[in-house]
């Protein structure tokens, strides 16, 4: 009988490579798993491990003008030793986390491709260990990078990013989970090896100074890093393959551009929308009606002419005459307006204005158990603070249903949460979870810069004693052929789209609390950023002392009387299971006799929510009654509830009772109890501590 052996398999083109990253190995393996992707690297730093895999279609898709790339950071649940909870127990939707590290990643990512690419482009990064000490999101970004870098889909890169924290006042780069808890600064910056392409940060009111000499001291590192990935790439990396372009023919882009370009400049010149979009409808069909006999595909080519016609005249507006599309400066602000307690019934609500652009912010508060419940590869388990963005069809004037949130819903609403999280007053001063929500009813540029304003409005309208007013607001940028550029600030739809920067800031008038970069070129420098910081700076602090605190100048005293009236304290742990009672019995009678909802923590804090002051003081003073303990030498007021032969009970808190001796009701010798005493008289008495056999002492004689 013959017996098959296998023989250990042989990687011809595996390849292992070995760097030092911020004090910890990073190693990058290729040729062994993955194999059939365009390029794919097994990337561990430290302990963290992820298959990060590139792939290309072979043929560009027709009928589109954009490069149709997907990003996803895939979260396994075995890579932190977890089941996932609920009732199907596999991975589901991605989790808000790996959404808003998807989008992290595609944003430095996406403007190094060829522009007229239009191959679908895949970037599958799959979290298989998580170490907490060395970031997966960053690894993730190394390892997206490299696979791109080797395959042979077009692409100038590479990129490197890198984490930067700020603790006890120096910059750590890439900080452990330790130090992450004590940092007041969450700052991820992506660079090539000459500029900065992507900038994401949440701090706790750090200056502006500060914020830029960590971005410059982040691409210092990452340039180090680059210089171990191009080494790489210099190894392994394949040829880049060839692809028909899908630019606009010159020729007809230059006719149409002379049949059009007054009229178009006409139409541009308005700081109104509708009005704008309202004068581009008959310019498209007079370009169809002049050139569809001598270009018939152009219908169908018509978004993207159009979208190059206004970009050209937008940018030479910018450029050449330093004039913006509304007739503004390039440091001017459009006009802002800003109102409070915009609905009755709600707990705080904010409605901000900033040209064409309008959020409204609506604030809920409600109990600490009413947090949301996290289940991911990290360590944190819920949060107290949530923050959600809505953009229906109808904000832009589109006719589209409304559908469940996107990435971009995501991520504005996840942008404005970072923004509001450094000036929220802990639980132990403000016992409530928060819920924000920001409906855009008007969008022209700048919505997730609206809801941070909105959301300030809102908390203050809702009595939530943040620690100042947080403002945010974005600045674009301009760039020439010839190394030029200007920004402005401010940006709306149009800038957004022609422009080449979207830079985003959030702070109070100390520092910044959240920044958000996005790009359409390939990077920035030093002194753009430095230019960005400084006018964003300027734009909200004014944007605090004439709209902010003007609508409503510090916050309210009180929650509104629709909101649940919030007490919180702390009793002994060891005192739980009394309030709780047997089966649930005891807490359960406290909530049905006050009205109240009493939520308990293992740490033995409570929090109760009622709608009155009344209700919330009588649950209290329940539970109160419960876990009251006498102190030795202290003096009650009680009512006798019983008399023995051998004394008296005393009650002396709600529930408790006392028992006093007979030797002890009076200075002098008595007979019978009754001789001095007689139910429902209210009497003074002093714990004395504990006897001899163990049981609680007390005296009227010595409390008189």
């Amino acid at each position: 009988m013959s017996q098959t052996i296998s023989t250990p398999m042989e990687f011809k083109n595996h390849k292992v490579f070995r760097y030092t990253f911020a004090g910890r190995p990073l190693v990058i393996e290729s040729g062994k798993m993955a194999g059939l992707a365009n390029g794919s690297v097994l990337v561990r730093y430290g302990d963290t491990v992820l298959l990060c895999c590139a792939t290309a279609s072979a043929k560009p898709r027709d009928g589109i003008d954009f490069l149709p790339l997907s990003v996803d950071y895939e979260e396994r649940m075995y890579a932190a030793g977890k089941i996932p909870g609920g009732y199907l127990k596999r991975e589901g939707k991605p989790s808000e986390k790996a959404v808003l590290t998807s989008r992290v990643i595609d944003r430095p990512i996406r403007p190094l491709f060829p522009k007229d690419l239009r191959n679908d482009v895949a970037l599958t990064l799959t979290v298989m260990s998580v170490d907490p000490d060395c970031s997966p999101e960053i690894t993730a970004m190394i390892g997206a990078s490299t696979a791109l870098a080797i395959s042979d889909i077009p692409w100038n890169g590479p990129i490197g990013g890198v984490f930067m924290g700020l603790v006890d006042g120096k910059l750590v780069v890439n900080p452990t989970e330790a130090e992450q808890k004590k940092s007041d600064l969450q700052l991820t910056v992506a660079a090539s090896m000459e500029k900065v392409v992507m900038i994401e940060a949440g701090a706790n009111e750090v200056d502006d100074d500060t914020m830029y000499e960590a971005i410059m001291k982040g691409h210092e590192e990452i340039k180090e890093l680059l210089g171990f990935i191009n080494a790489i790439i210099d190894e392994i990396g394949k040829p880049k393959f060839a692809y028909p372009s899908c630019e606009l023919d010159h020729d007809m882009f230059d006719k149409v551009f002379a049949f059009c370009e007054k009229d178009m400049m006409e139409a541009l010149d308005t700081d109104d929308k509708n009005v704008r979009d309202e004068k581009v409808v008959p310019i498209t069909d007079a370009i169809i009606e002049k050139f569809g006999e001598e270009y018939p595909e152009i219908g169908s080519m018509m978004d993207e002419l159009i979208y190059k016609i206004q970009k050209k005249i937008v940018r030479r507006w910018l450029l050449v005459d330093k004039k913006r599309v509304d007739g503004r400066r390039m440091d001017q602000i459009r006009p802002l307006g800003s109102e409070v307690g915009v609905l009755p019934r709600t707990h705080g609500s904010g409605l901000f204005t900033r040209g064409q652009t309008q959020v409204l912010t609506v604030a809920t508060l409600g109990m600490l158990s009413e947090a949301q419940m996290l289940d991911g590869i990290d360590s944190e388990t819920e949060k107290r603070y949530m923050h959600h963005y809505n953009m229906p069809g109808f904000s832009t004037g589109e006719a589209k249903a409304t559908r469940s949130p996107g990435r971009r819903e995501i991520g504005h609403g996840a942008l404005a949460e970072r923004s509001l999280i450094p000036v929220l007053p802990s639980p132990e001063e403000f016992p409530y979870a928060i819920r924000l929500v920001s409906d855009v009813v008007s969008s022209n540029g700048s919505t997730s810069q609206g809801s941070v304003c909105g959301s300030t409005l809102a908390l203050m309208d809702a009595g939530v004693p943040i620690k100042a007013p947080v403002a945010g607001i974005s600045c674009g940028l301009i760039t020439a052929e010839d190394g030029s550029w200007d920004t402005m600030l401010d940006i709306q739809g149009l800038e957004d789209f022609y422009g080449d920067m979207d830079f985003k800031v959030a702070g109070t008038h100390k520092g910044i609390t959240s920044i958000q970069m996005d790009l359409k070129i390939d990077g920035l420098t030093p002194e753009i950023i430095k230019a960005a910081l400084t006018q964003t700076h300027v734009g909200r602090d004014y944007i605090i002392d004439e709209v902010i605190l003007k609508a409503i100048a510090e916050p309210r005293a009180e929650v509104s009387k629709y909101a649940p009236k919030m007490t919180s304290f702390k009793i002994d742990p060891d005192k739980i299971r009394e309030v709780i009672g047997k089966g649930g019995s005891v807490i359960q009678k406290i909530v049905a006799e006050s009205g109240a909802k009493v939520d308990i923590e293992d740490d033995g804090t409570i929090c109760i929510a009622a709608v009155n002051g009344e209700q919330a003081s009588a649950a209290k003073a329940m539970i109160d009654a419960i876990v009251f303990e006498p102190e030795v030498g202290a003096i009650y007021t009680g009512t006798v509830t019983g008399i023995k032969e051998f004394g008296c009970f005393v009650e002396y808190a709600p529930g408790k009772e006392g028992m006093v001796h007979i030797s002890k009701i009076a200075p002098r010798r008595i007979e019978k109890v009754e001789d001095v005493l007689k139910l429902g008289d209210v009497v003074k008495i002093k714990y004395m501590g504990l006897d001899k056999k163990g049981r609680m002492d007390f005296s009227i004689k010595d409390a008189e």
